[in-house]
C-alpha cells in the first residue's frame, strides 16, 4: 500500500477544481469560469486498490490587493511544504506569462517533486503540445509532464498512475467511505456562491461572499424523502450598486440564484431544502478578520 498527499497549485483559472473533482471521483469543489473562485484549501481523498491518495485544492496564486487574497495565496504556497507530490496545473490554452513563470519559479524553490500538469488540452491542436512540453521542460526539471484534460477526462488515468507510483510506502490513514475534511455549511455556502457567479455580471464575483447564517437539520429519526433541511444565508457585496444587481428587477436575480442553489443543494443532501437568501452591503469586508473567518479564509502559516 502506498499513502500520501498531492498540492494542485497553478494560476487562477487553471482548472485545479475541475482536476480536483475528475480525481476524487465527485464533486466537492464549486467551478467557474470566473478566477479566483476557490478561496479555501479543499482537501479530497481518493482510494486506489493499492493506494489512499490526499488530493489539496488550492486558491489561485496571484498578486494580492486584499487581506482575503493575502490569505487566499497563503494557502497555497502552505500546502507546497508537507505534501509528497507537487502537481503544478497550467492552463494549455492560454498563452505563458509573467504570472506562469512566477508560479514555476516558485515551484521549483520546494523540496517536493513536482509534476507539471497541462489542463485544457481538449481546447488546444496536439501539434501544438509536443514544443509546449520542450518550453516547460527549459524552465524547471519536472519529475514528470502530464498533459490531460480534467473536463473530459482524458489522460488522467496516466496522471494518477504517475502519482501513485511517485508516493512513498505507508497506511491508510482515513475511512474508506471519507471524502473530505470540509462541513456541510462549507459546501451549502459554496453551492449558493456557484450560483452567484454563474448568473451574475463580473464585478460581482470578485466583491462577494456567502455567509450560512443558520444551518437546521432535521430529526436524524426523519424519512429522508419527507425530511427538510432549512438554510439561511447571506450574500454580502462591498457596495451599494451591487445590491440590486444581485437582487434584480422584482428580485428575479436572486429567485434565480435561490432556485439553482436549491436544486443543486437538494442533489447533494439528498433531501428537500428551504432556502432563505438576503443580500447585505458591507463595505471592505475583505479586510474583516471576522466574516473571513466565517467563510473559512483562514490566515497562513508565514
Amino acid at each position: 500500500m502506498k499513502f500520501g498527499h498531492v498540492s494542485l497549485v497553478g494560476r487562477p483559472n487553471a482548472g485545479k477544481s475541475t482536476l480536483l473533482n475528475r480525481l476524487v471521483g465527485t464533486k466537492i469543489a464549486i467551478v467557474s469560469d470566473k478566477p479566483q473562485t476557490t478561496r479555501n484549501r479543499i482537501l479530497g481523498v481518493r482510494n486506489y486498490p493499492d493506494a489512499q491518495v490526499v488530493f489539496l485544492d488550492t486558491p489561485g496564486i496571484h498578486r494580492p490587493l486584499h487581506r482575503m487574497n493575502v490569505r487566499m495565496v497563503d494557502a497555497a504556497m502552505d500546502t507546497m511544504r508537507d505534501v509528497d507530490v507537487l502537481g503544478l496545473v497550467v492552463d494549455a490554452s492560454e498563452r505563458r506569462g509573467k504570472g506562469d513563470r512566477f508560479v514555476v519559479d516558485l515551484v521549483k524553490t520546494a523540496a517536493t517533486p513536482a509534476f507539471l500538469i497541462l489542463n485544457k488540452i481538449d481546447l488546444i491542436r496536439k501539434s501544438r503540445l509536443l514544443p509546449m512540453i520542450a518550453e516547460y521542460s527549459q524552465l524547471a526539471d519536472f519529475a514528470e509532464i502530464v498533459p490531460v484534460s480534467a473536463a473530459t477526462g482524458d489522460n488522467i488515468d496516466r496522471l494518477e498512475r504517475a502519482i501513485v507510483d511517485r508516493l512513498p510506502d505507508g497506511e491508510r490513514r482515513y475511512p474508506d467511505d471519507y471524502l473530505t475534511d470540509q462541513p456541510e455549511r462549507f459546501f451549502a455556502s459554496e453551492i449558493v456562491r456557484e450560483k452567484l457567479l454563474q448568473f451574475t455580471h463580473a464585478e460581482i464575483p470578485f466583491s462577494s461572499a456567502v455567509i450560512v447564517d443558520r444551518f437546521e437539520e432535521p430529526d436524524p429519526a426523519a424519512d429522508r424523502k419527507t425530511a427538510l433541511l432549512r438554510l439561511y444565508c447571506t450574500i454580502v457585496v462591498d457596495r451599494e450598486s451591487q445590491k440590486p444587481i444581485v437582487v434584480g428587477r422584482g428580485g428575479d436575480m436572486i429567485k434565480k440564484i435561490g432556485s439553482a442553489a436549491r436544486e443543486e443543494l437538494e442533489r447533494f443532501f439528498s433531501m428537500r431544502v428551504f432556502l432563505d437568501l438576503h443580500v447585505r452591503v458591507r463595505t471592505d469586508w475583505r479586510e474583516d478578520d471576522r466574516i473571513l473567518g466565517e467563510i473559512g479564509v483562514e490566515p497562513g502559516e508565514r
